[in-house]
């Protein structure tokens, strides 16, 4: 048998890449009976068919980490793709997706892409703040080449996801990424500023210089993962200065002596991420509420 991993799923067959092949795979009956999801990313055991290109899938290696949305397994880190474009960029969905991939054990790599059509003050000052809280933070355009190569290290020899919604470039930068790919672009609609979908299904590329990379569905609502709202607070690194606080079970909302309402107050902490934790303090005590 020959191990290999799941690039694409379609109709009922795996496209699964080895050392120097892809082989097209069906698989073995129990798998069928027990109606098991294989993903994208998954490493497989596979036997050879008589036949080029072909196989069965033995054995599904245990996964290390899943993903739901979009679906793929094994990835170590995502890529995600926030544009720059209009006077607004969405924070609350960036920091929702920061929440998820951290919960989710996988380095998010921030990519705030469309510089070239953005305010330089605005951009500068987005890359601070997140590089500040301690994320790798990255400023392309696939148009202008601006961190194309920046972005080229971080992905080699990683599998990646890119993730954000639908329409802000992540096709574009892959094609900027590794020439070649020509993956199917969209324009953004000029009423709902809301991109088409032009990736219809997850499917991972192989990169010429190694590793691979997630060319997924755009998506723009997440659920927040299940979690007390006592752990918010740790999926906001800058507020480190929780164990300060005068109460151990400090929400950092209304309590008296909270050294991260002090730190906000300093100016040691951004606003804006400060409001986005109240909002999801929200969402999760609601969630506790429905359990």
């Amino acid at each position: 048998m020959i191990e290999g991993i799941i690039i694409r799923g379609y109709s009922g067959f795996y496209y699964v890449q080895t050392n120097d092949s892809i082989y097209e795979c069906s698989l073995r009956g129990r798998y069928r009976l027990k109606k098991q999801d294989f993903l994208p990313g998954d490493r497989v055991m596979i036997l050879p068919r008589q036949g080029e290109g072909k196989g069965v899938i033995e054995e599904l290696l245990p996964r290390k980490v899943e993903l739901l949305r979009p679906a793929i397994a094994n990835v170590n880190q995502a890529i995600l793709v926030i544009p720059l474009n209009n006077k607004q960029p969405d924070l609350m969905l960036l920091d929702r997706l920061l929440i998820m991939t951290t919960n989710a054990g996988i380095r998010p790599i921030i990519c705030f892409n469309k510089v070239d059509l953005a305010d330089e003050n605005v951009a500068a000052d987005l890359k601070q703040l997140y590089q500040k809280i301690g994320y790798q933070t990255i400023l392309t355009s696939a148009k202008k080449e601006i961190g194309i190569q920046e972005l080229k290290n971080e992905l080699y020899g990683n599998i990646s996801v890119f993730a954000g919604p639908s329409g802000v470039g992540k096709s574009s930068l892959l094609n900027a990424v590794e020439p070649g790919l020509e993956l199917q672009t969209g324009e953004v609609s000029r009423k709902s500023q809301r991109g088409r979908h032009t990736t219809r299904y997850t499917s991972l590329l192989a990169l010429k210089e190694g590793g691979f990379v997630a060319d997924s569905p755009g998506f723009s609502c997440l659920h927040l993962p299940e979690m007390k709202r006592e752990e918010l607070a740790s999926y906001f690194p800058e507020f480190s200065l929780q164990q300060q606080c005068k109460f151990t079970t400090c929400l950092h909302h209304t309590e008296p002596e909270c050294a991260v309402k002090q730190a906000l107050e300093e100016g040691k902490i951004d606003p804006r991420r400060y409001e986005h934790y109240l909002d999801f303090l929200v969402e999760v005590i609601a969630k506790e509420r429905s359990y």
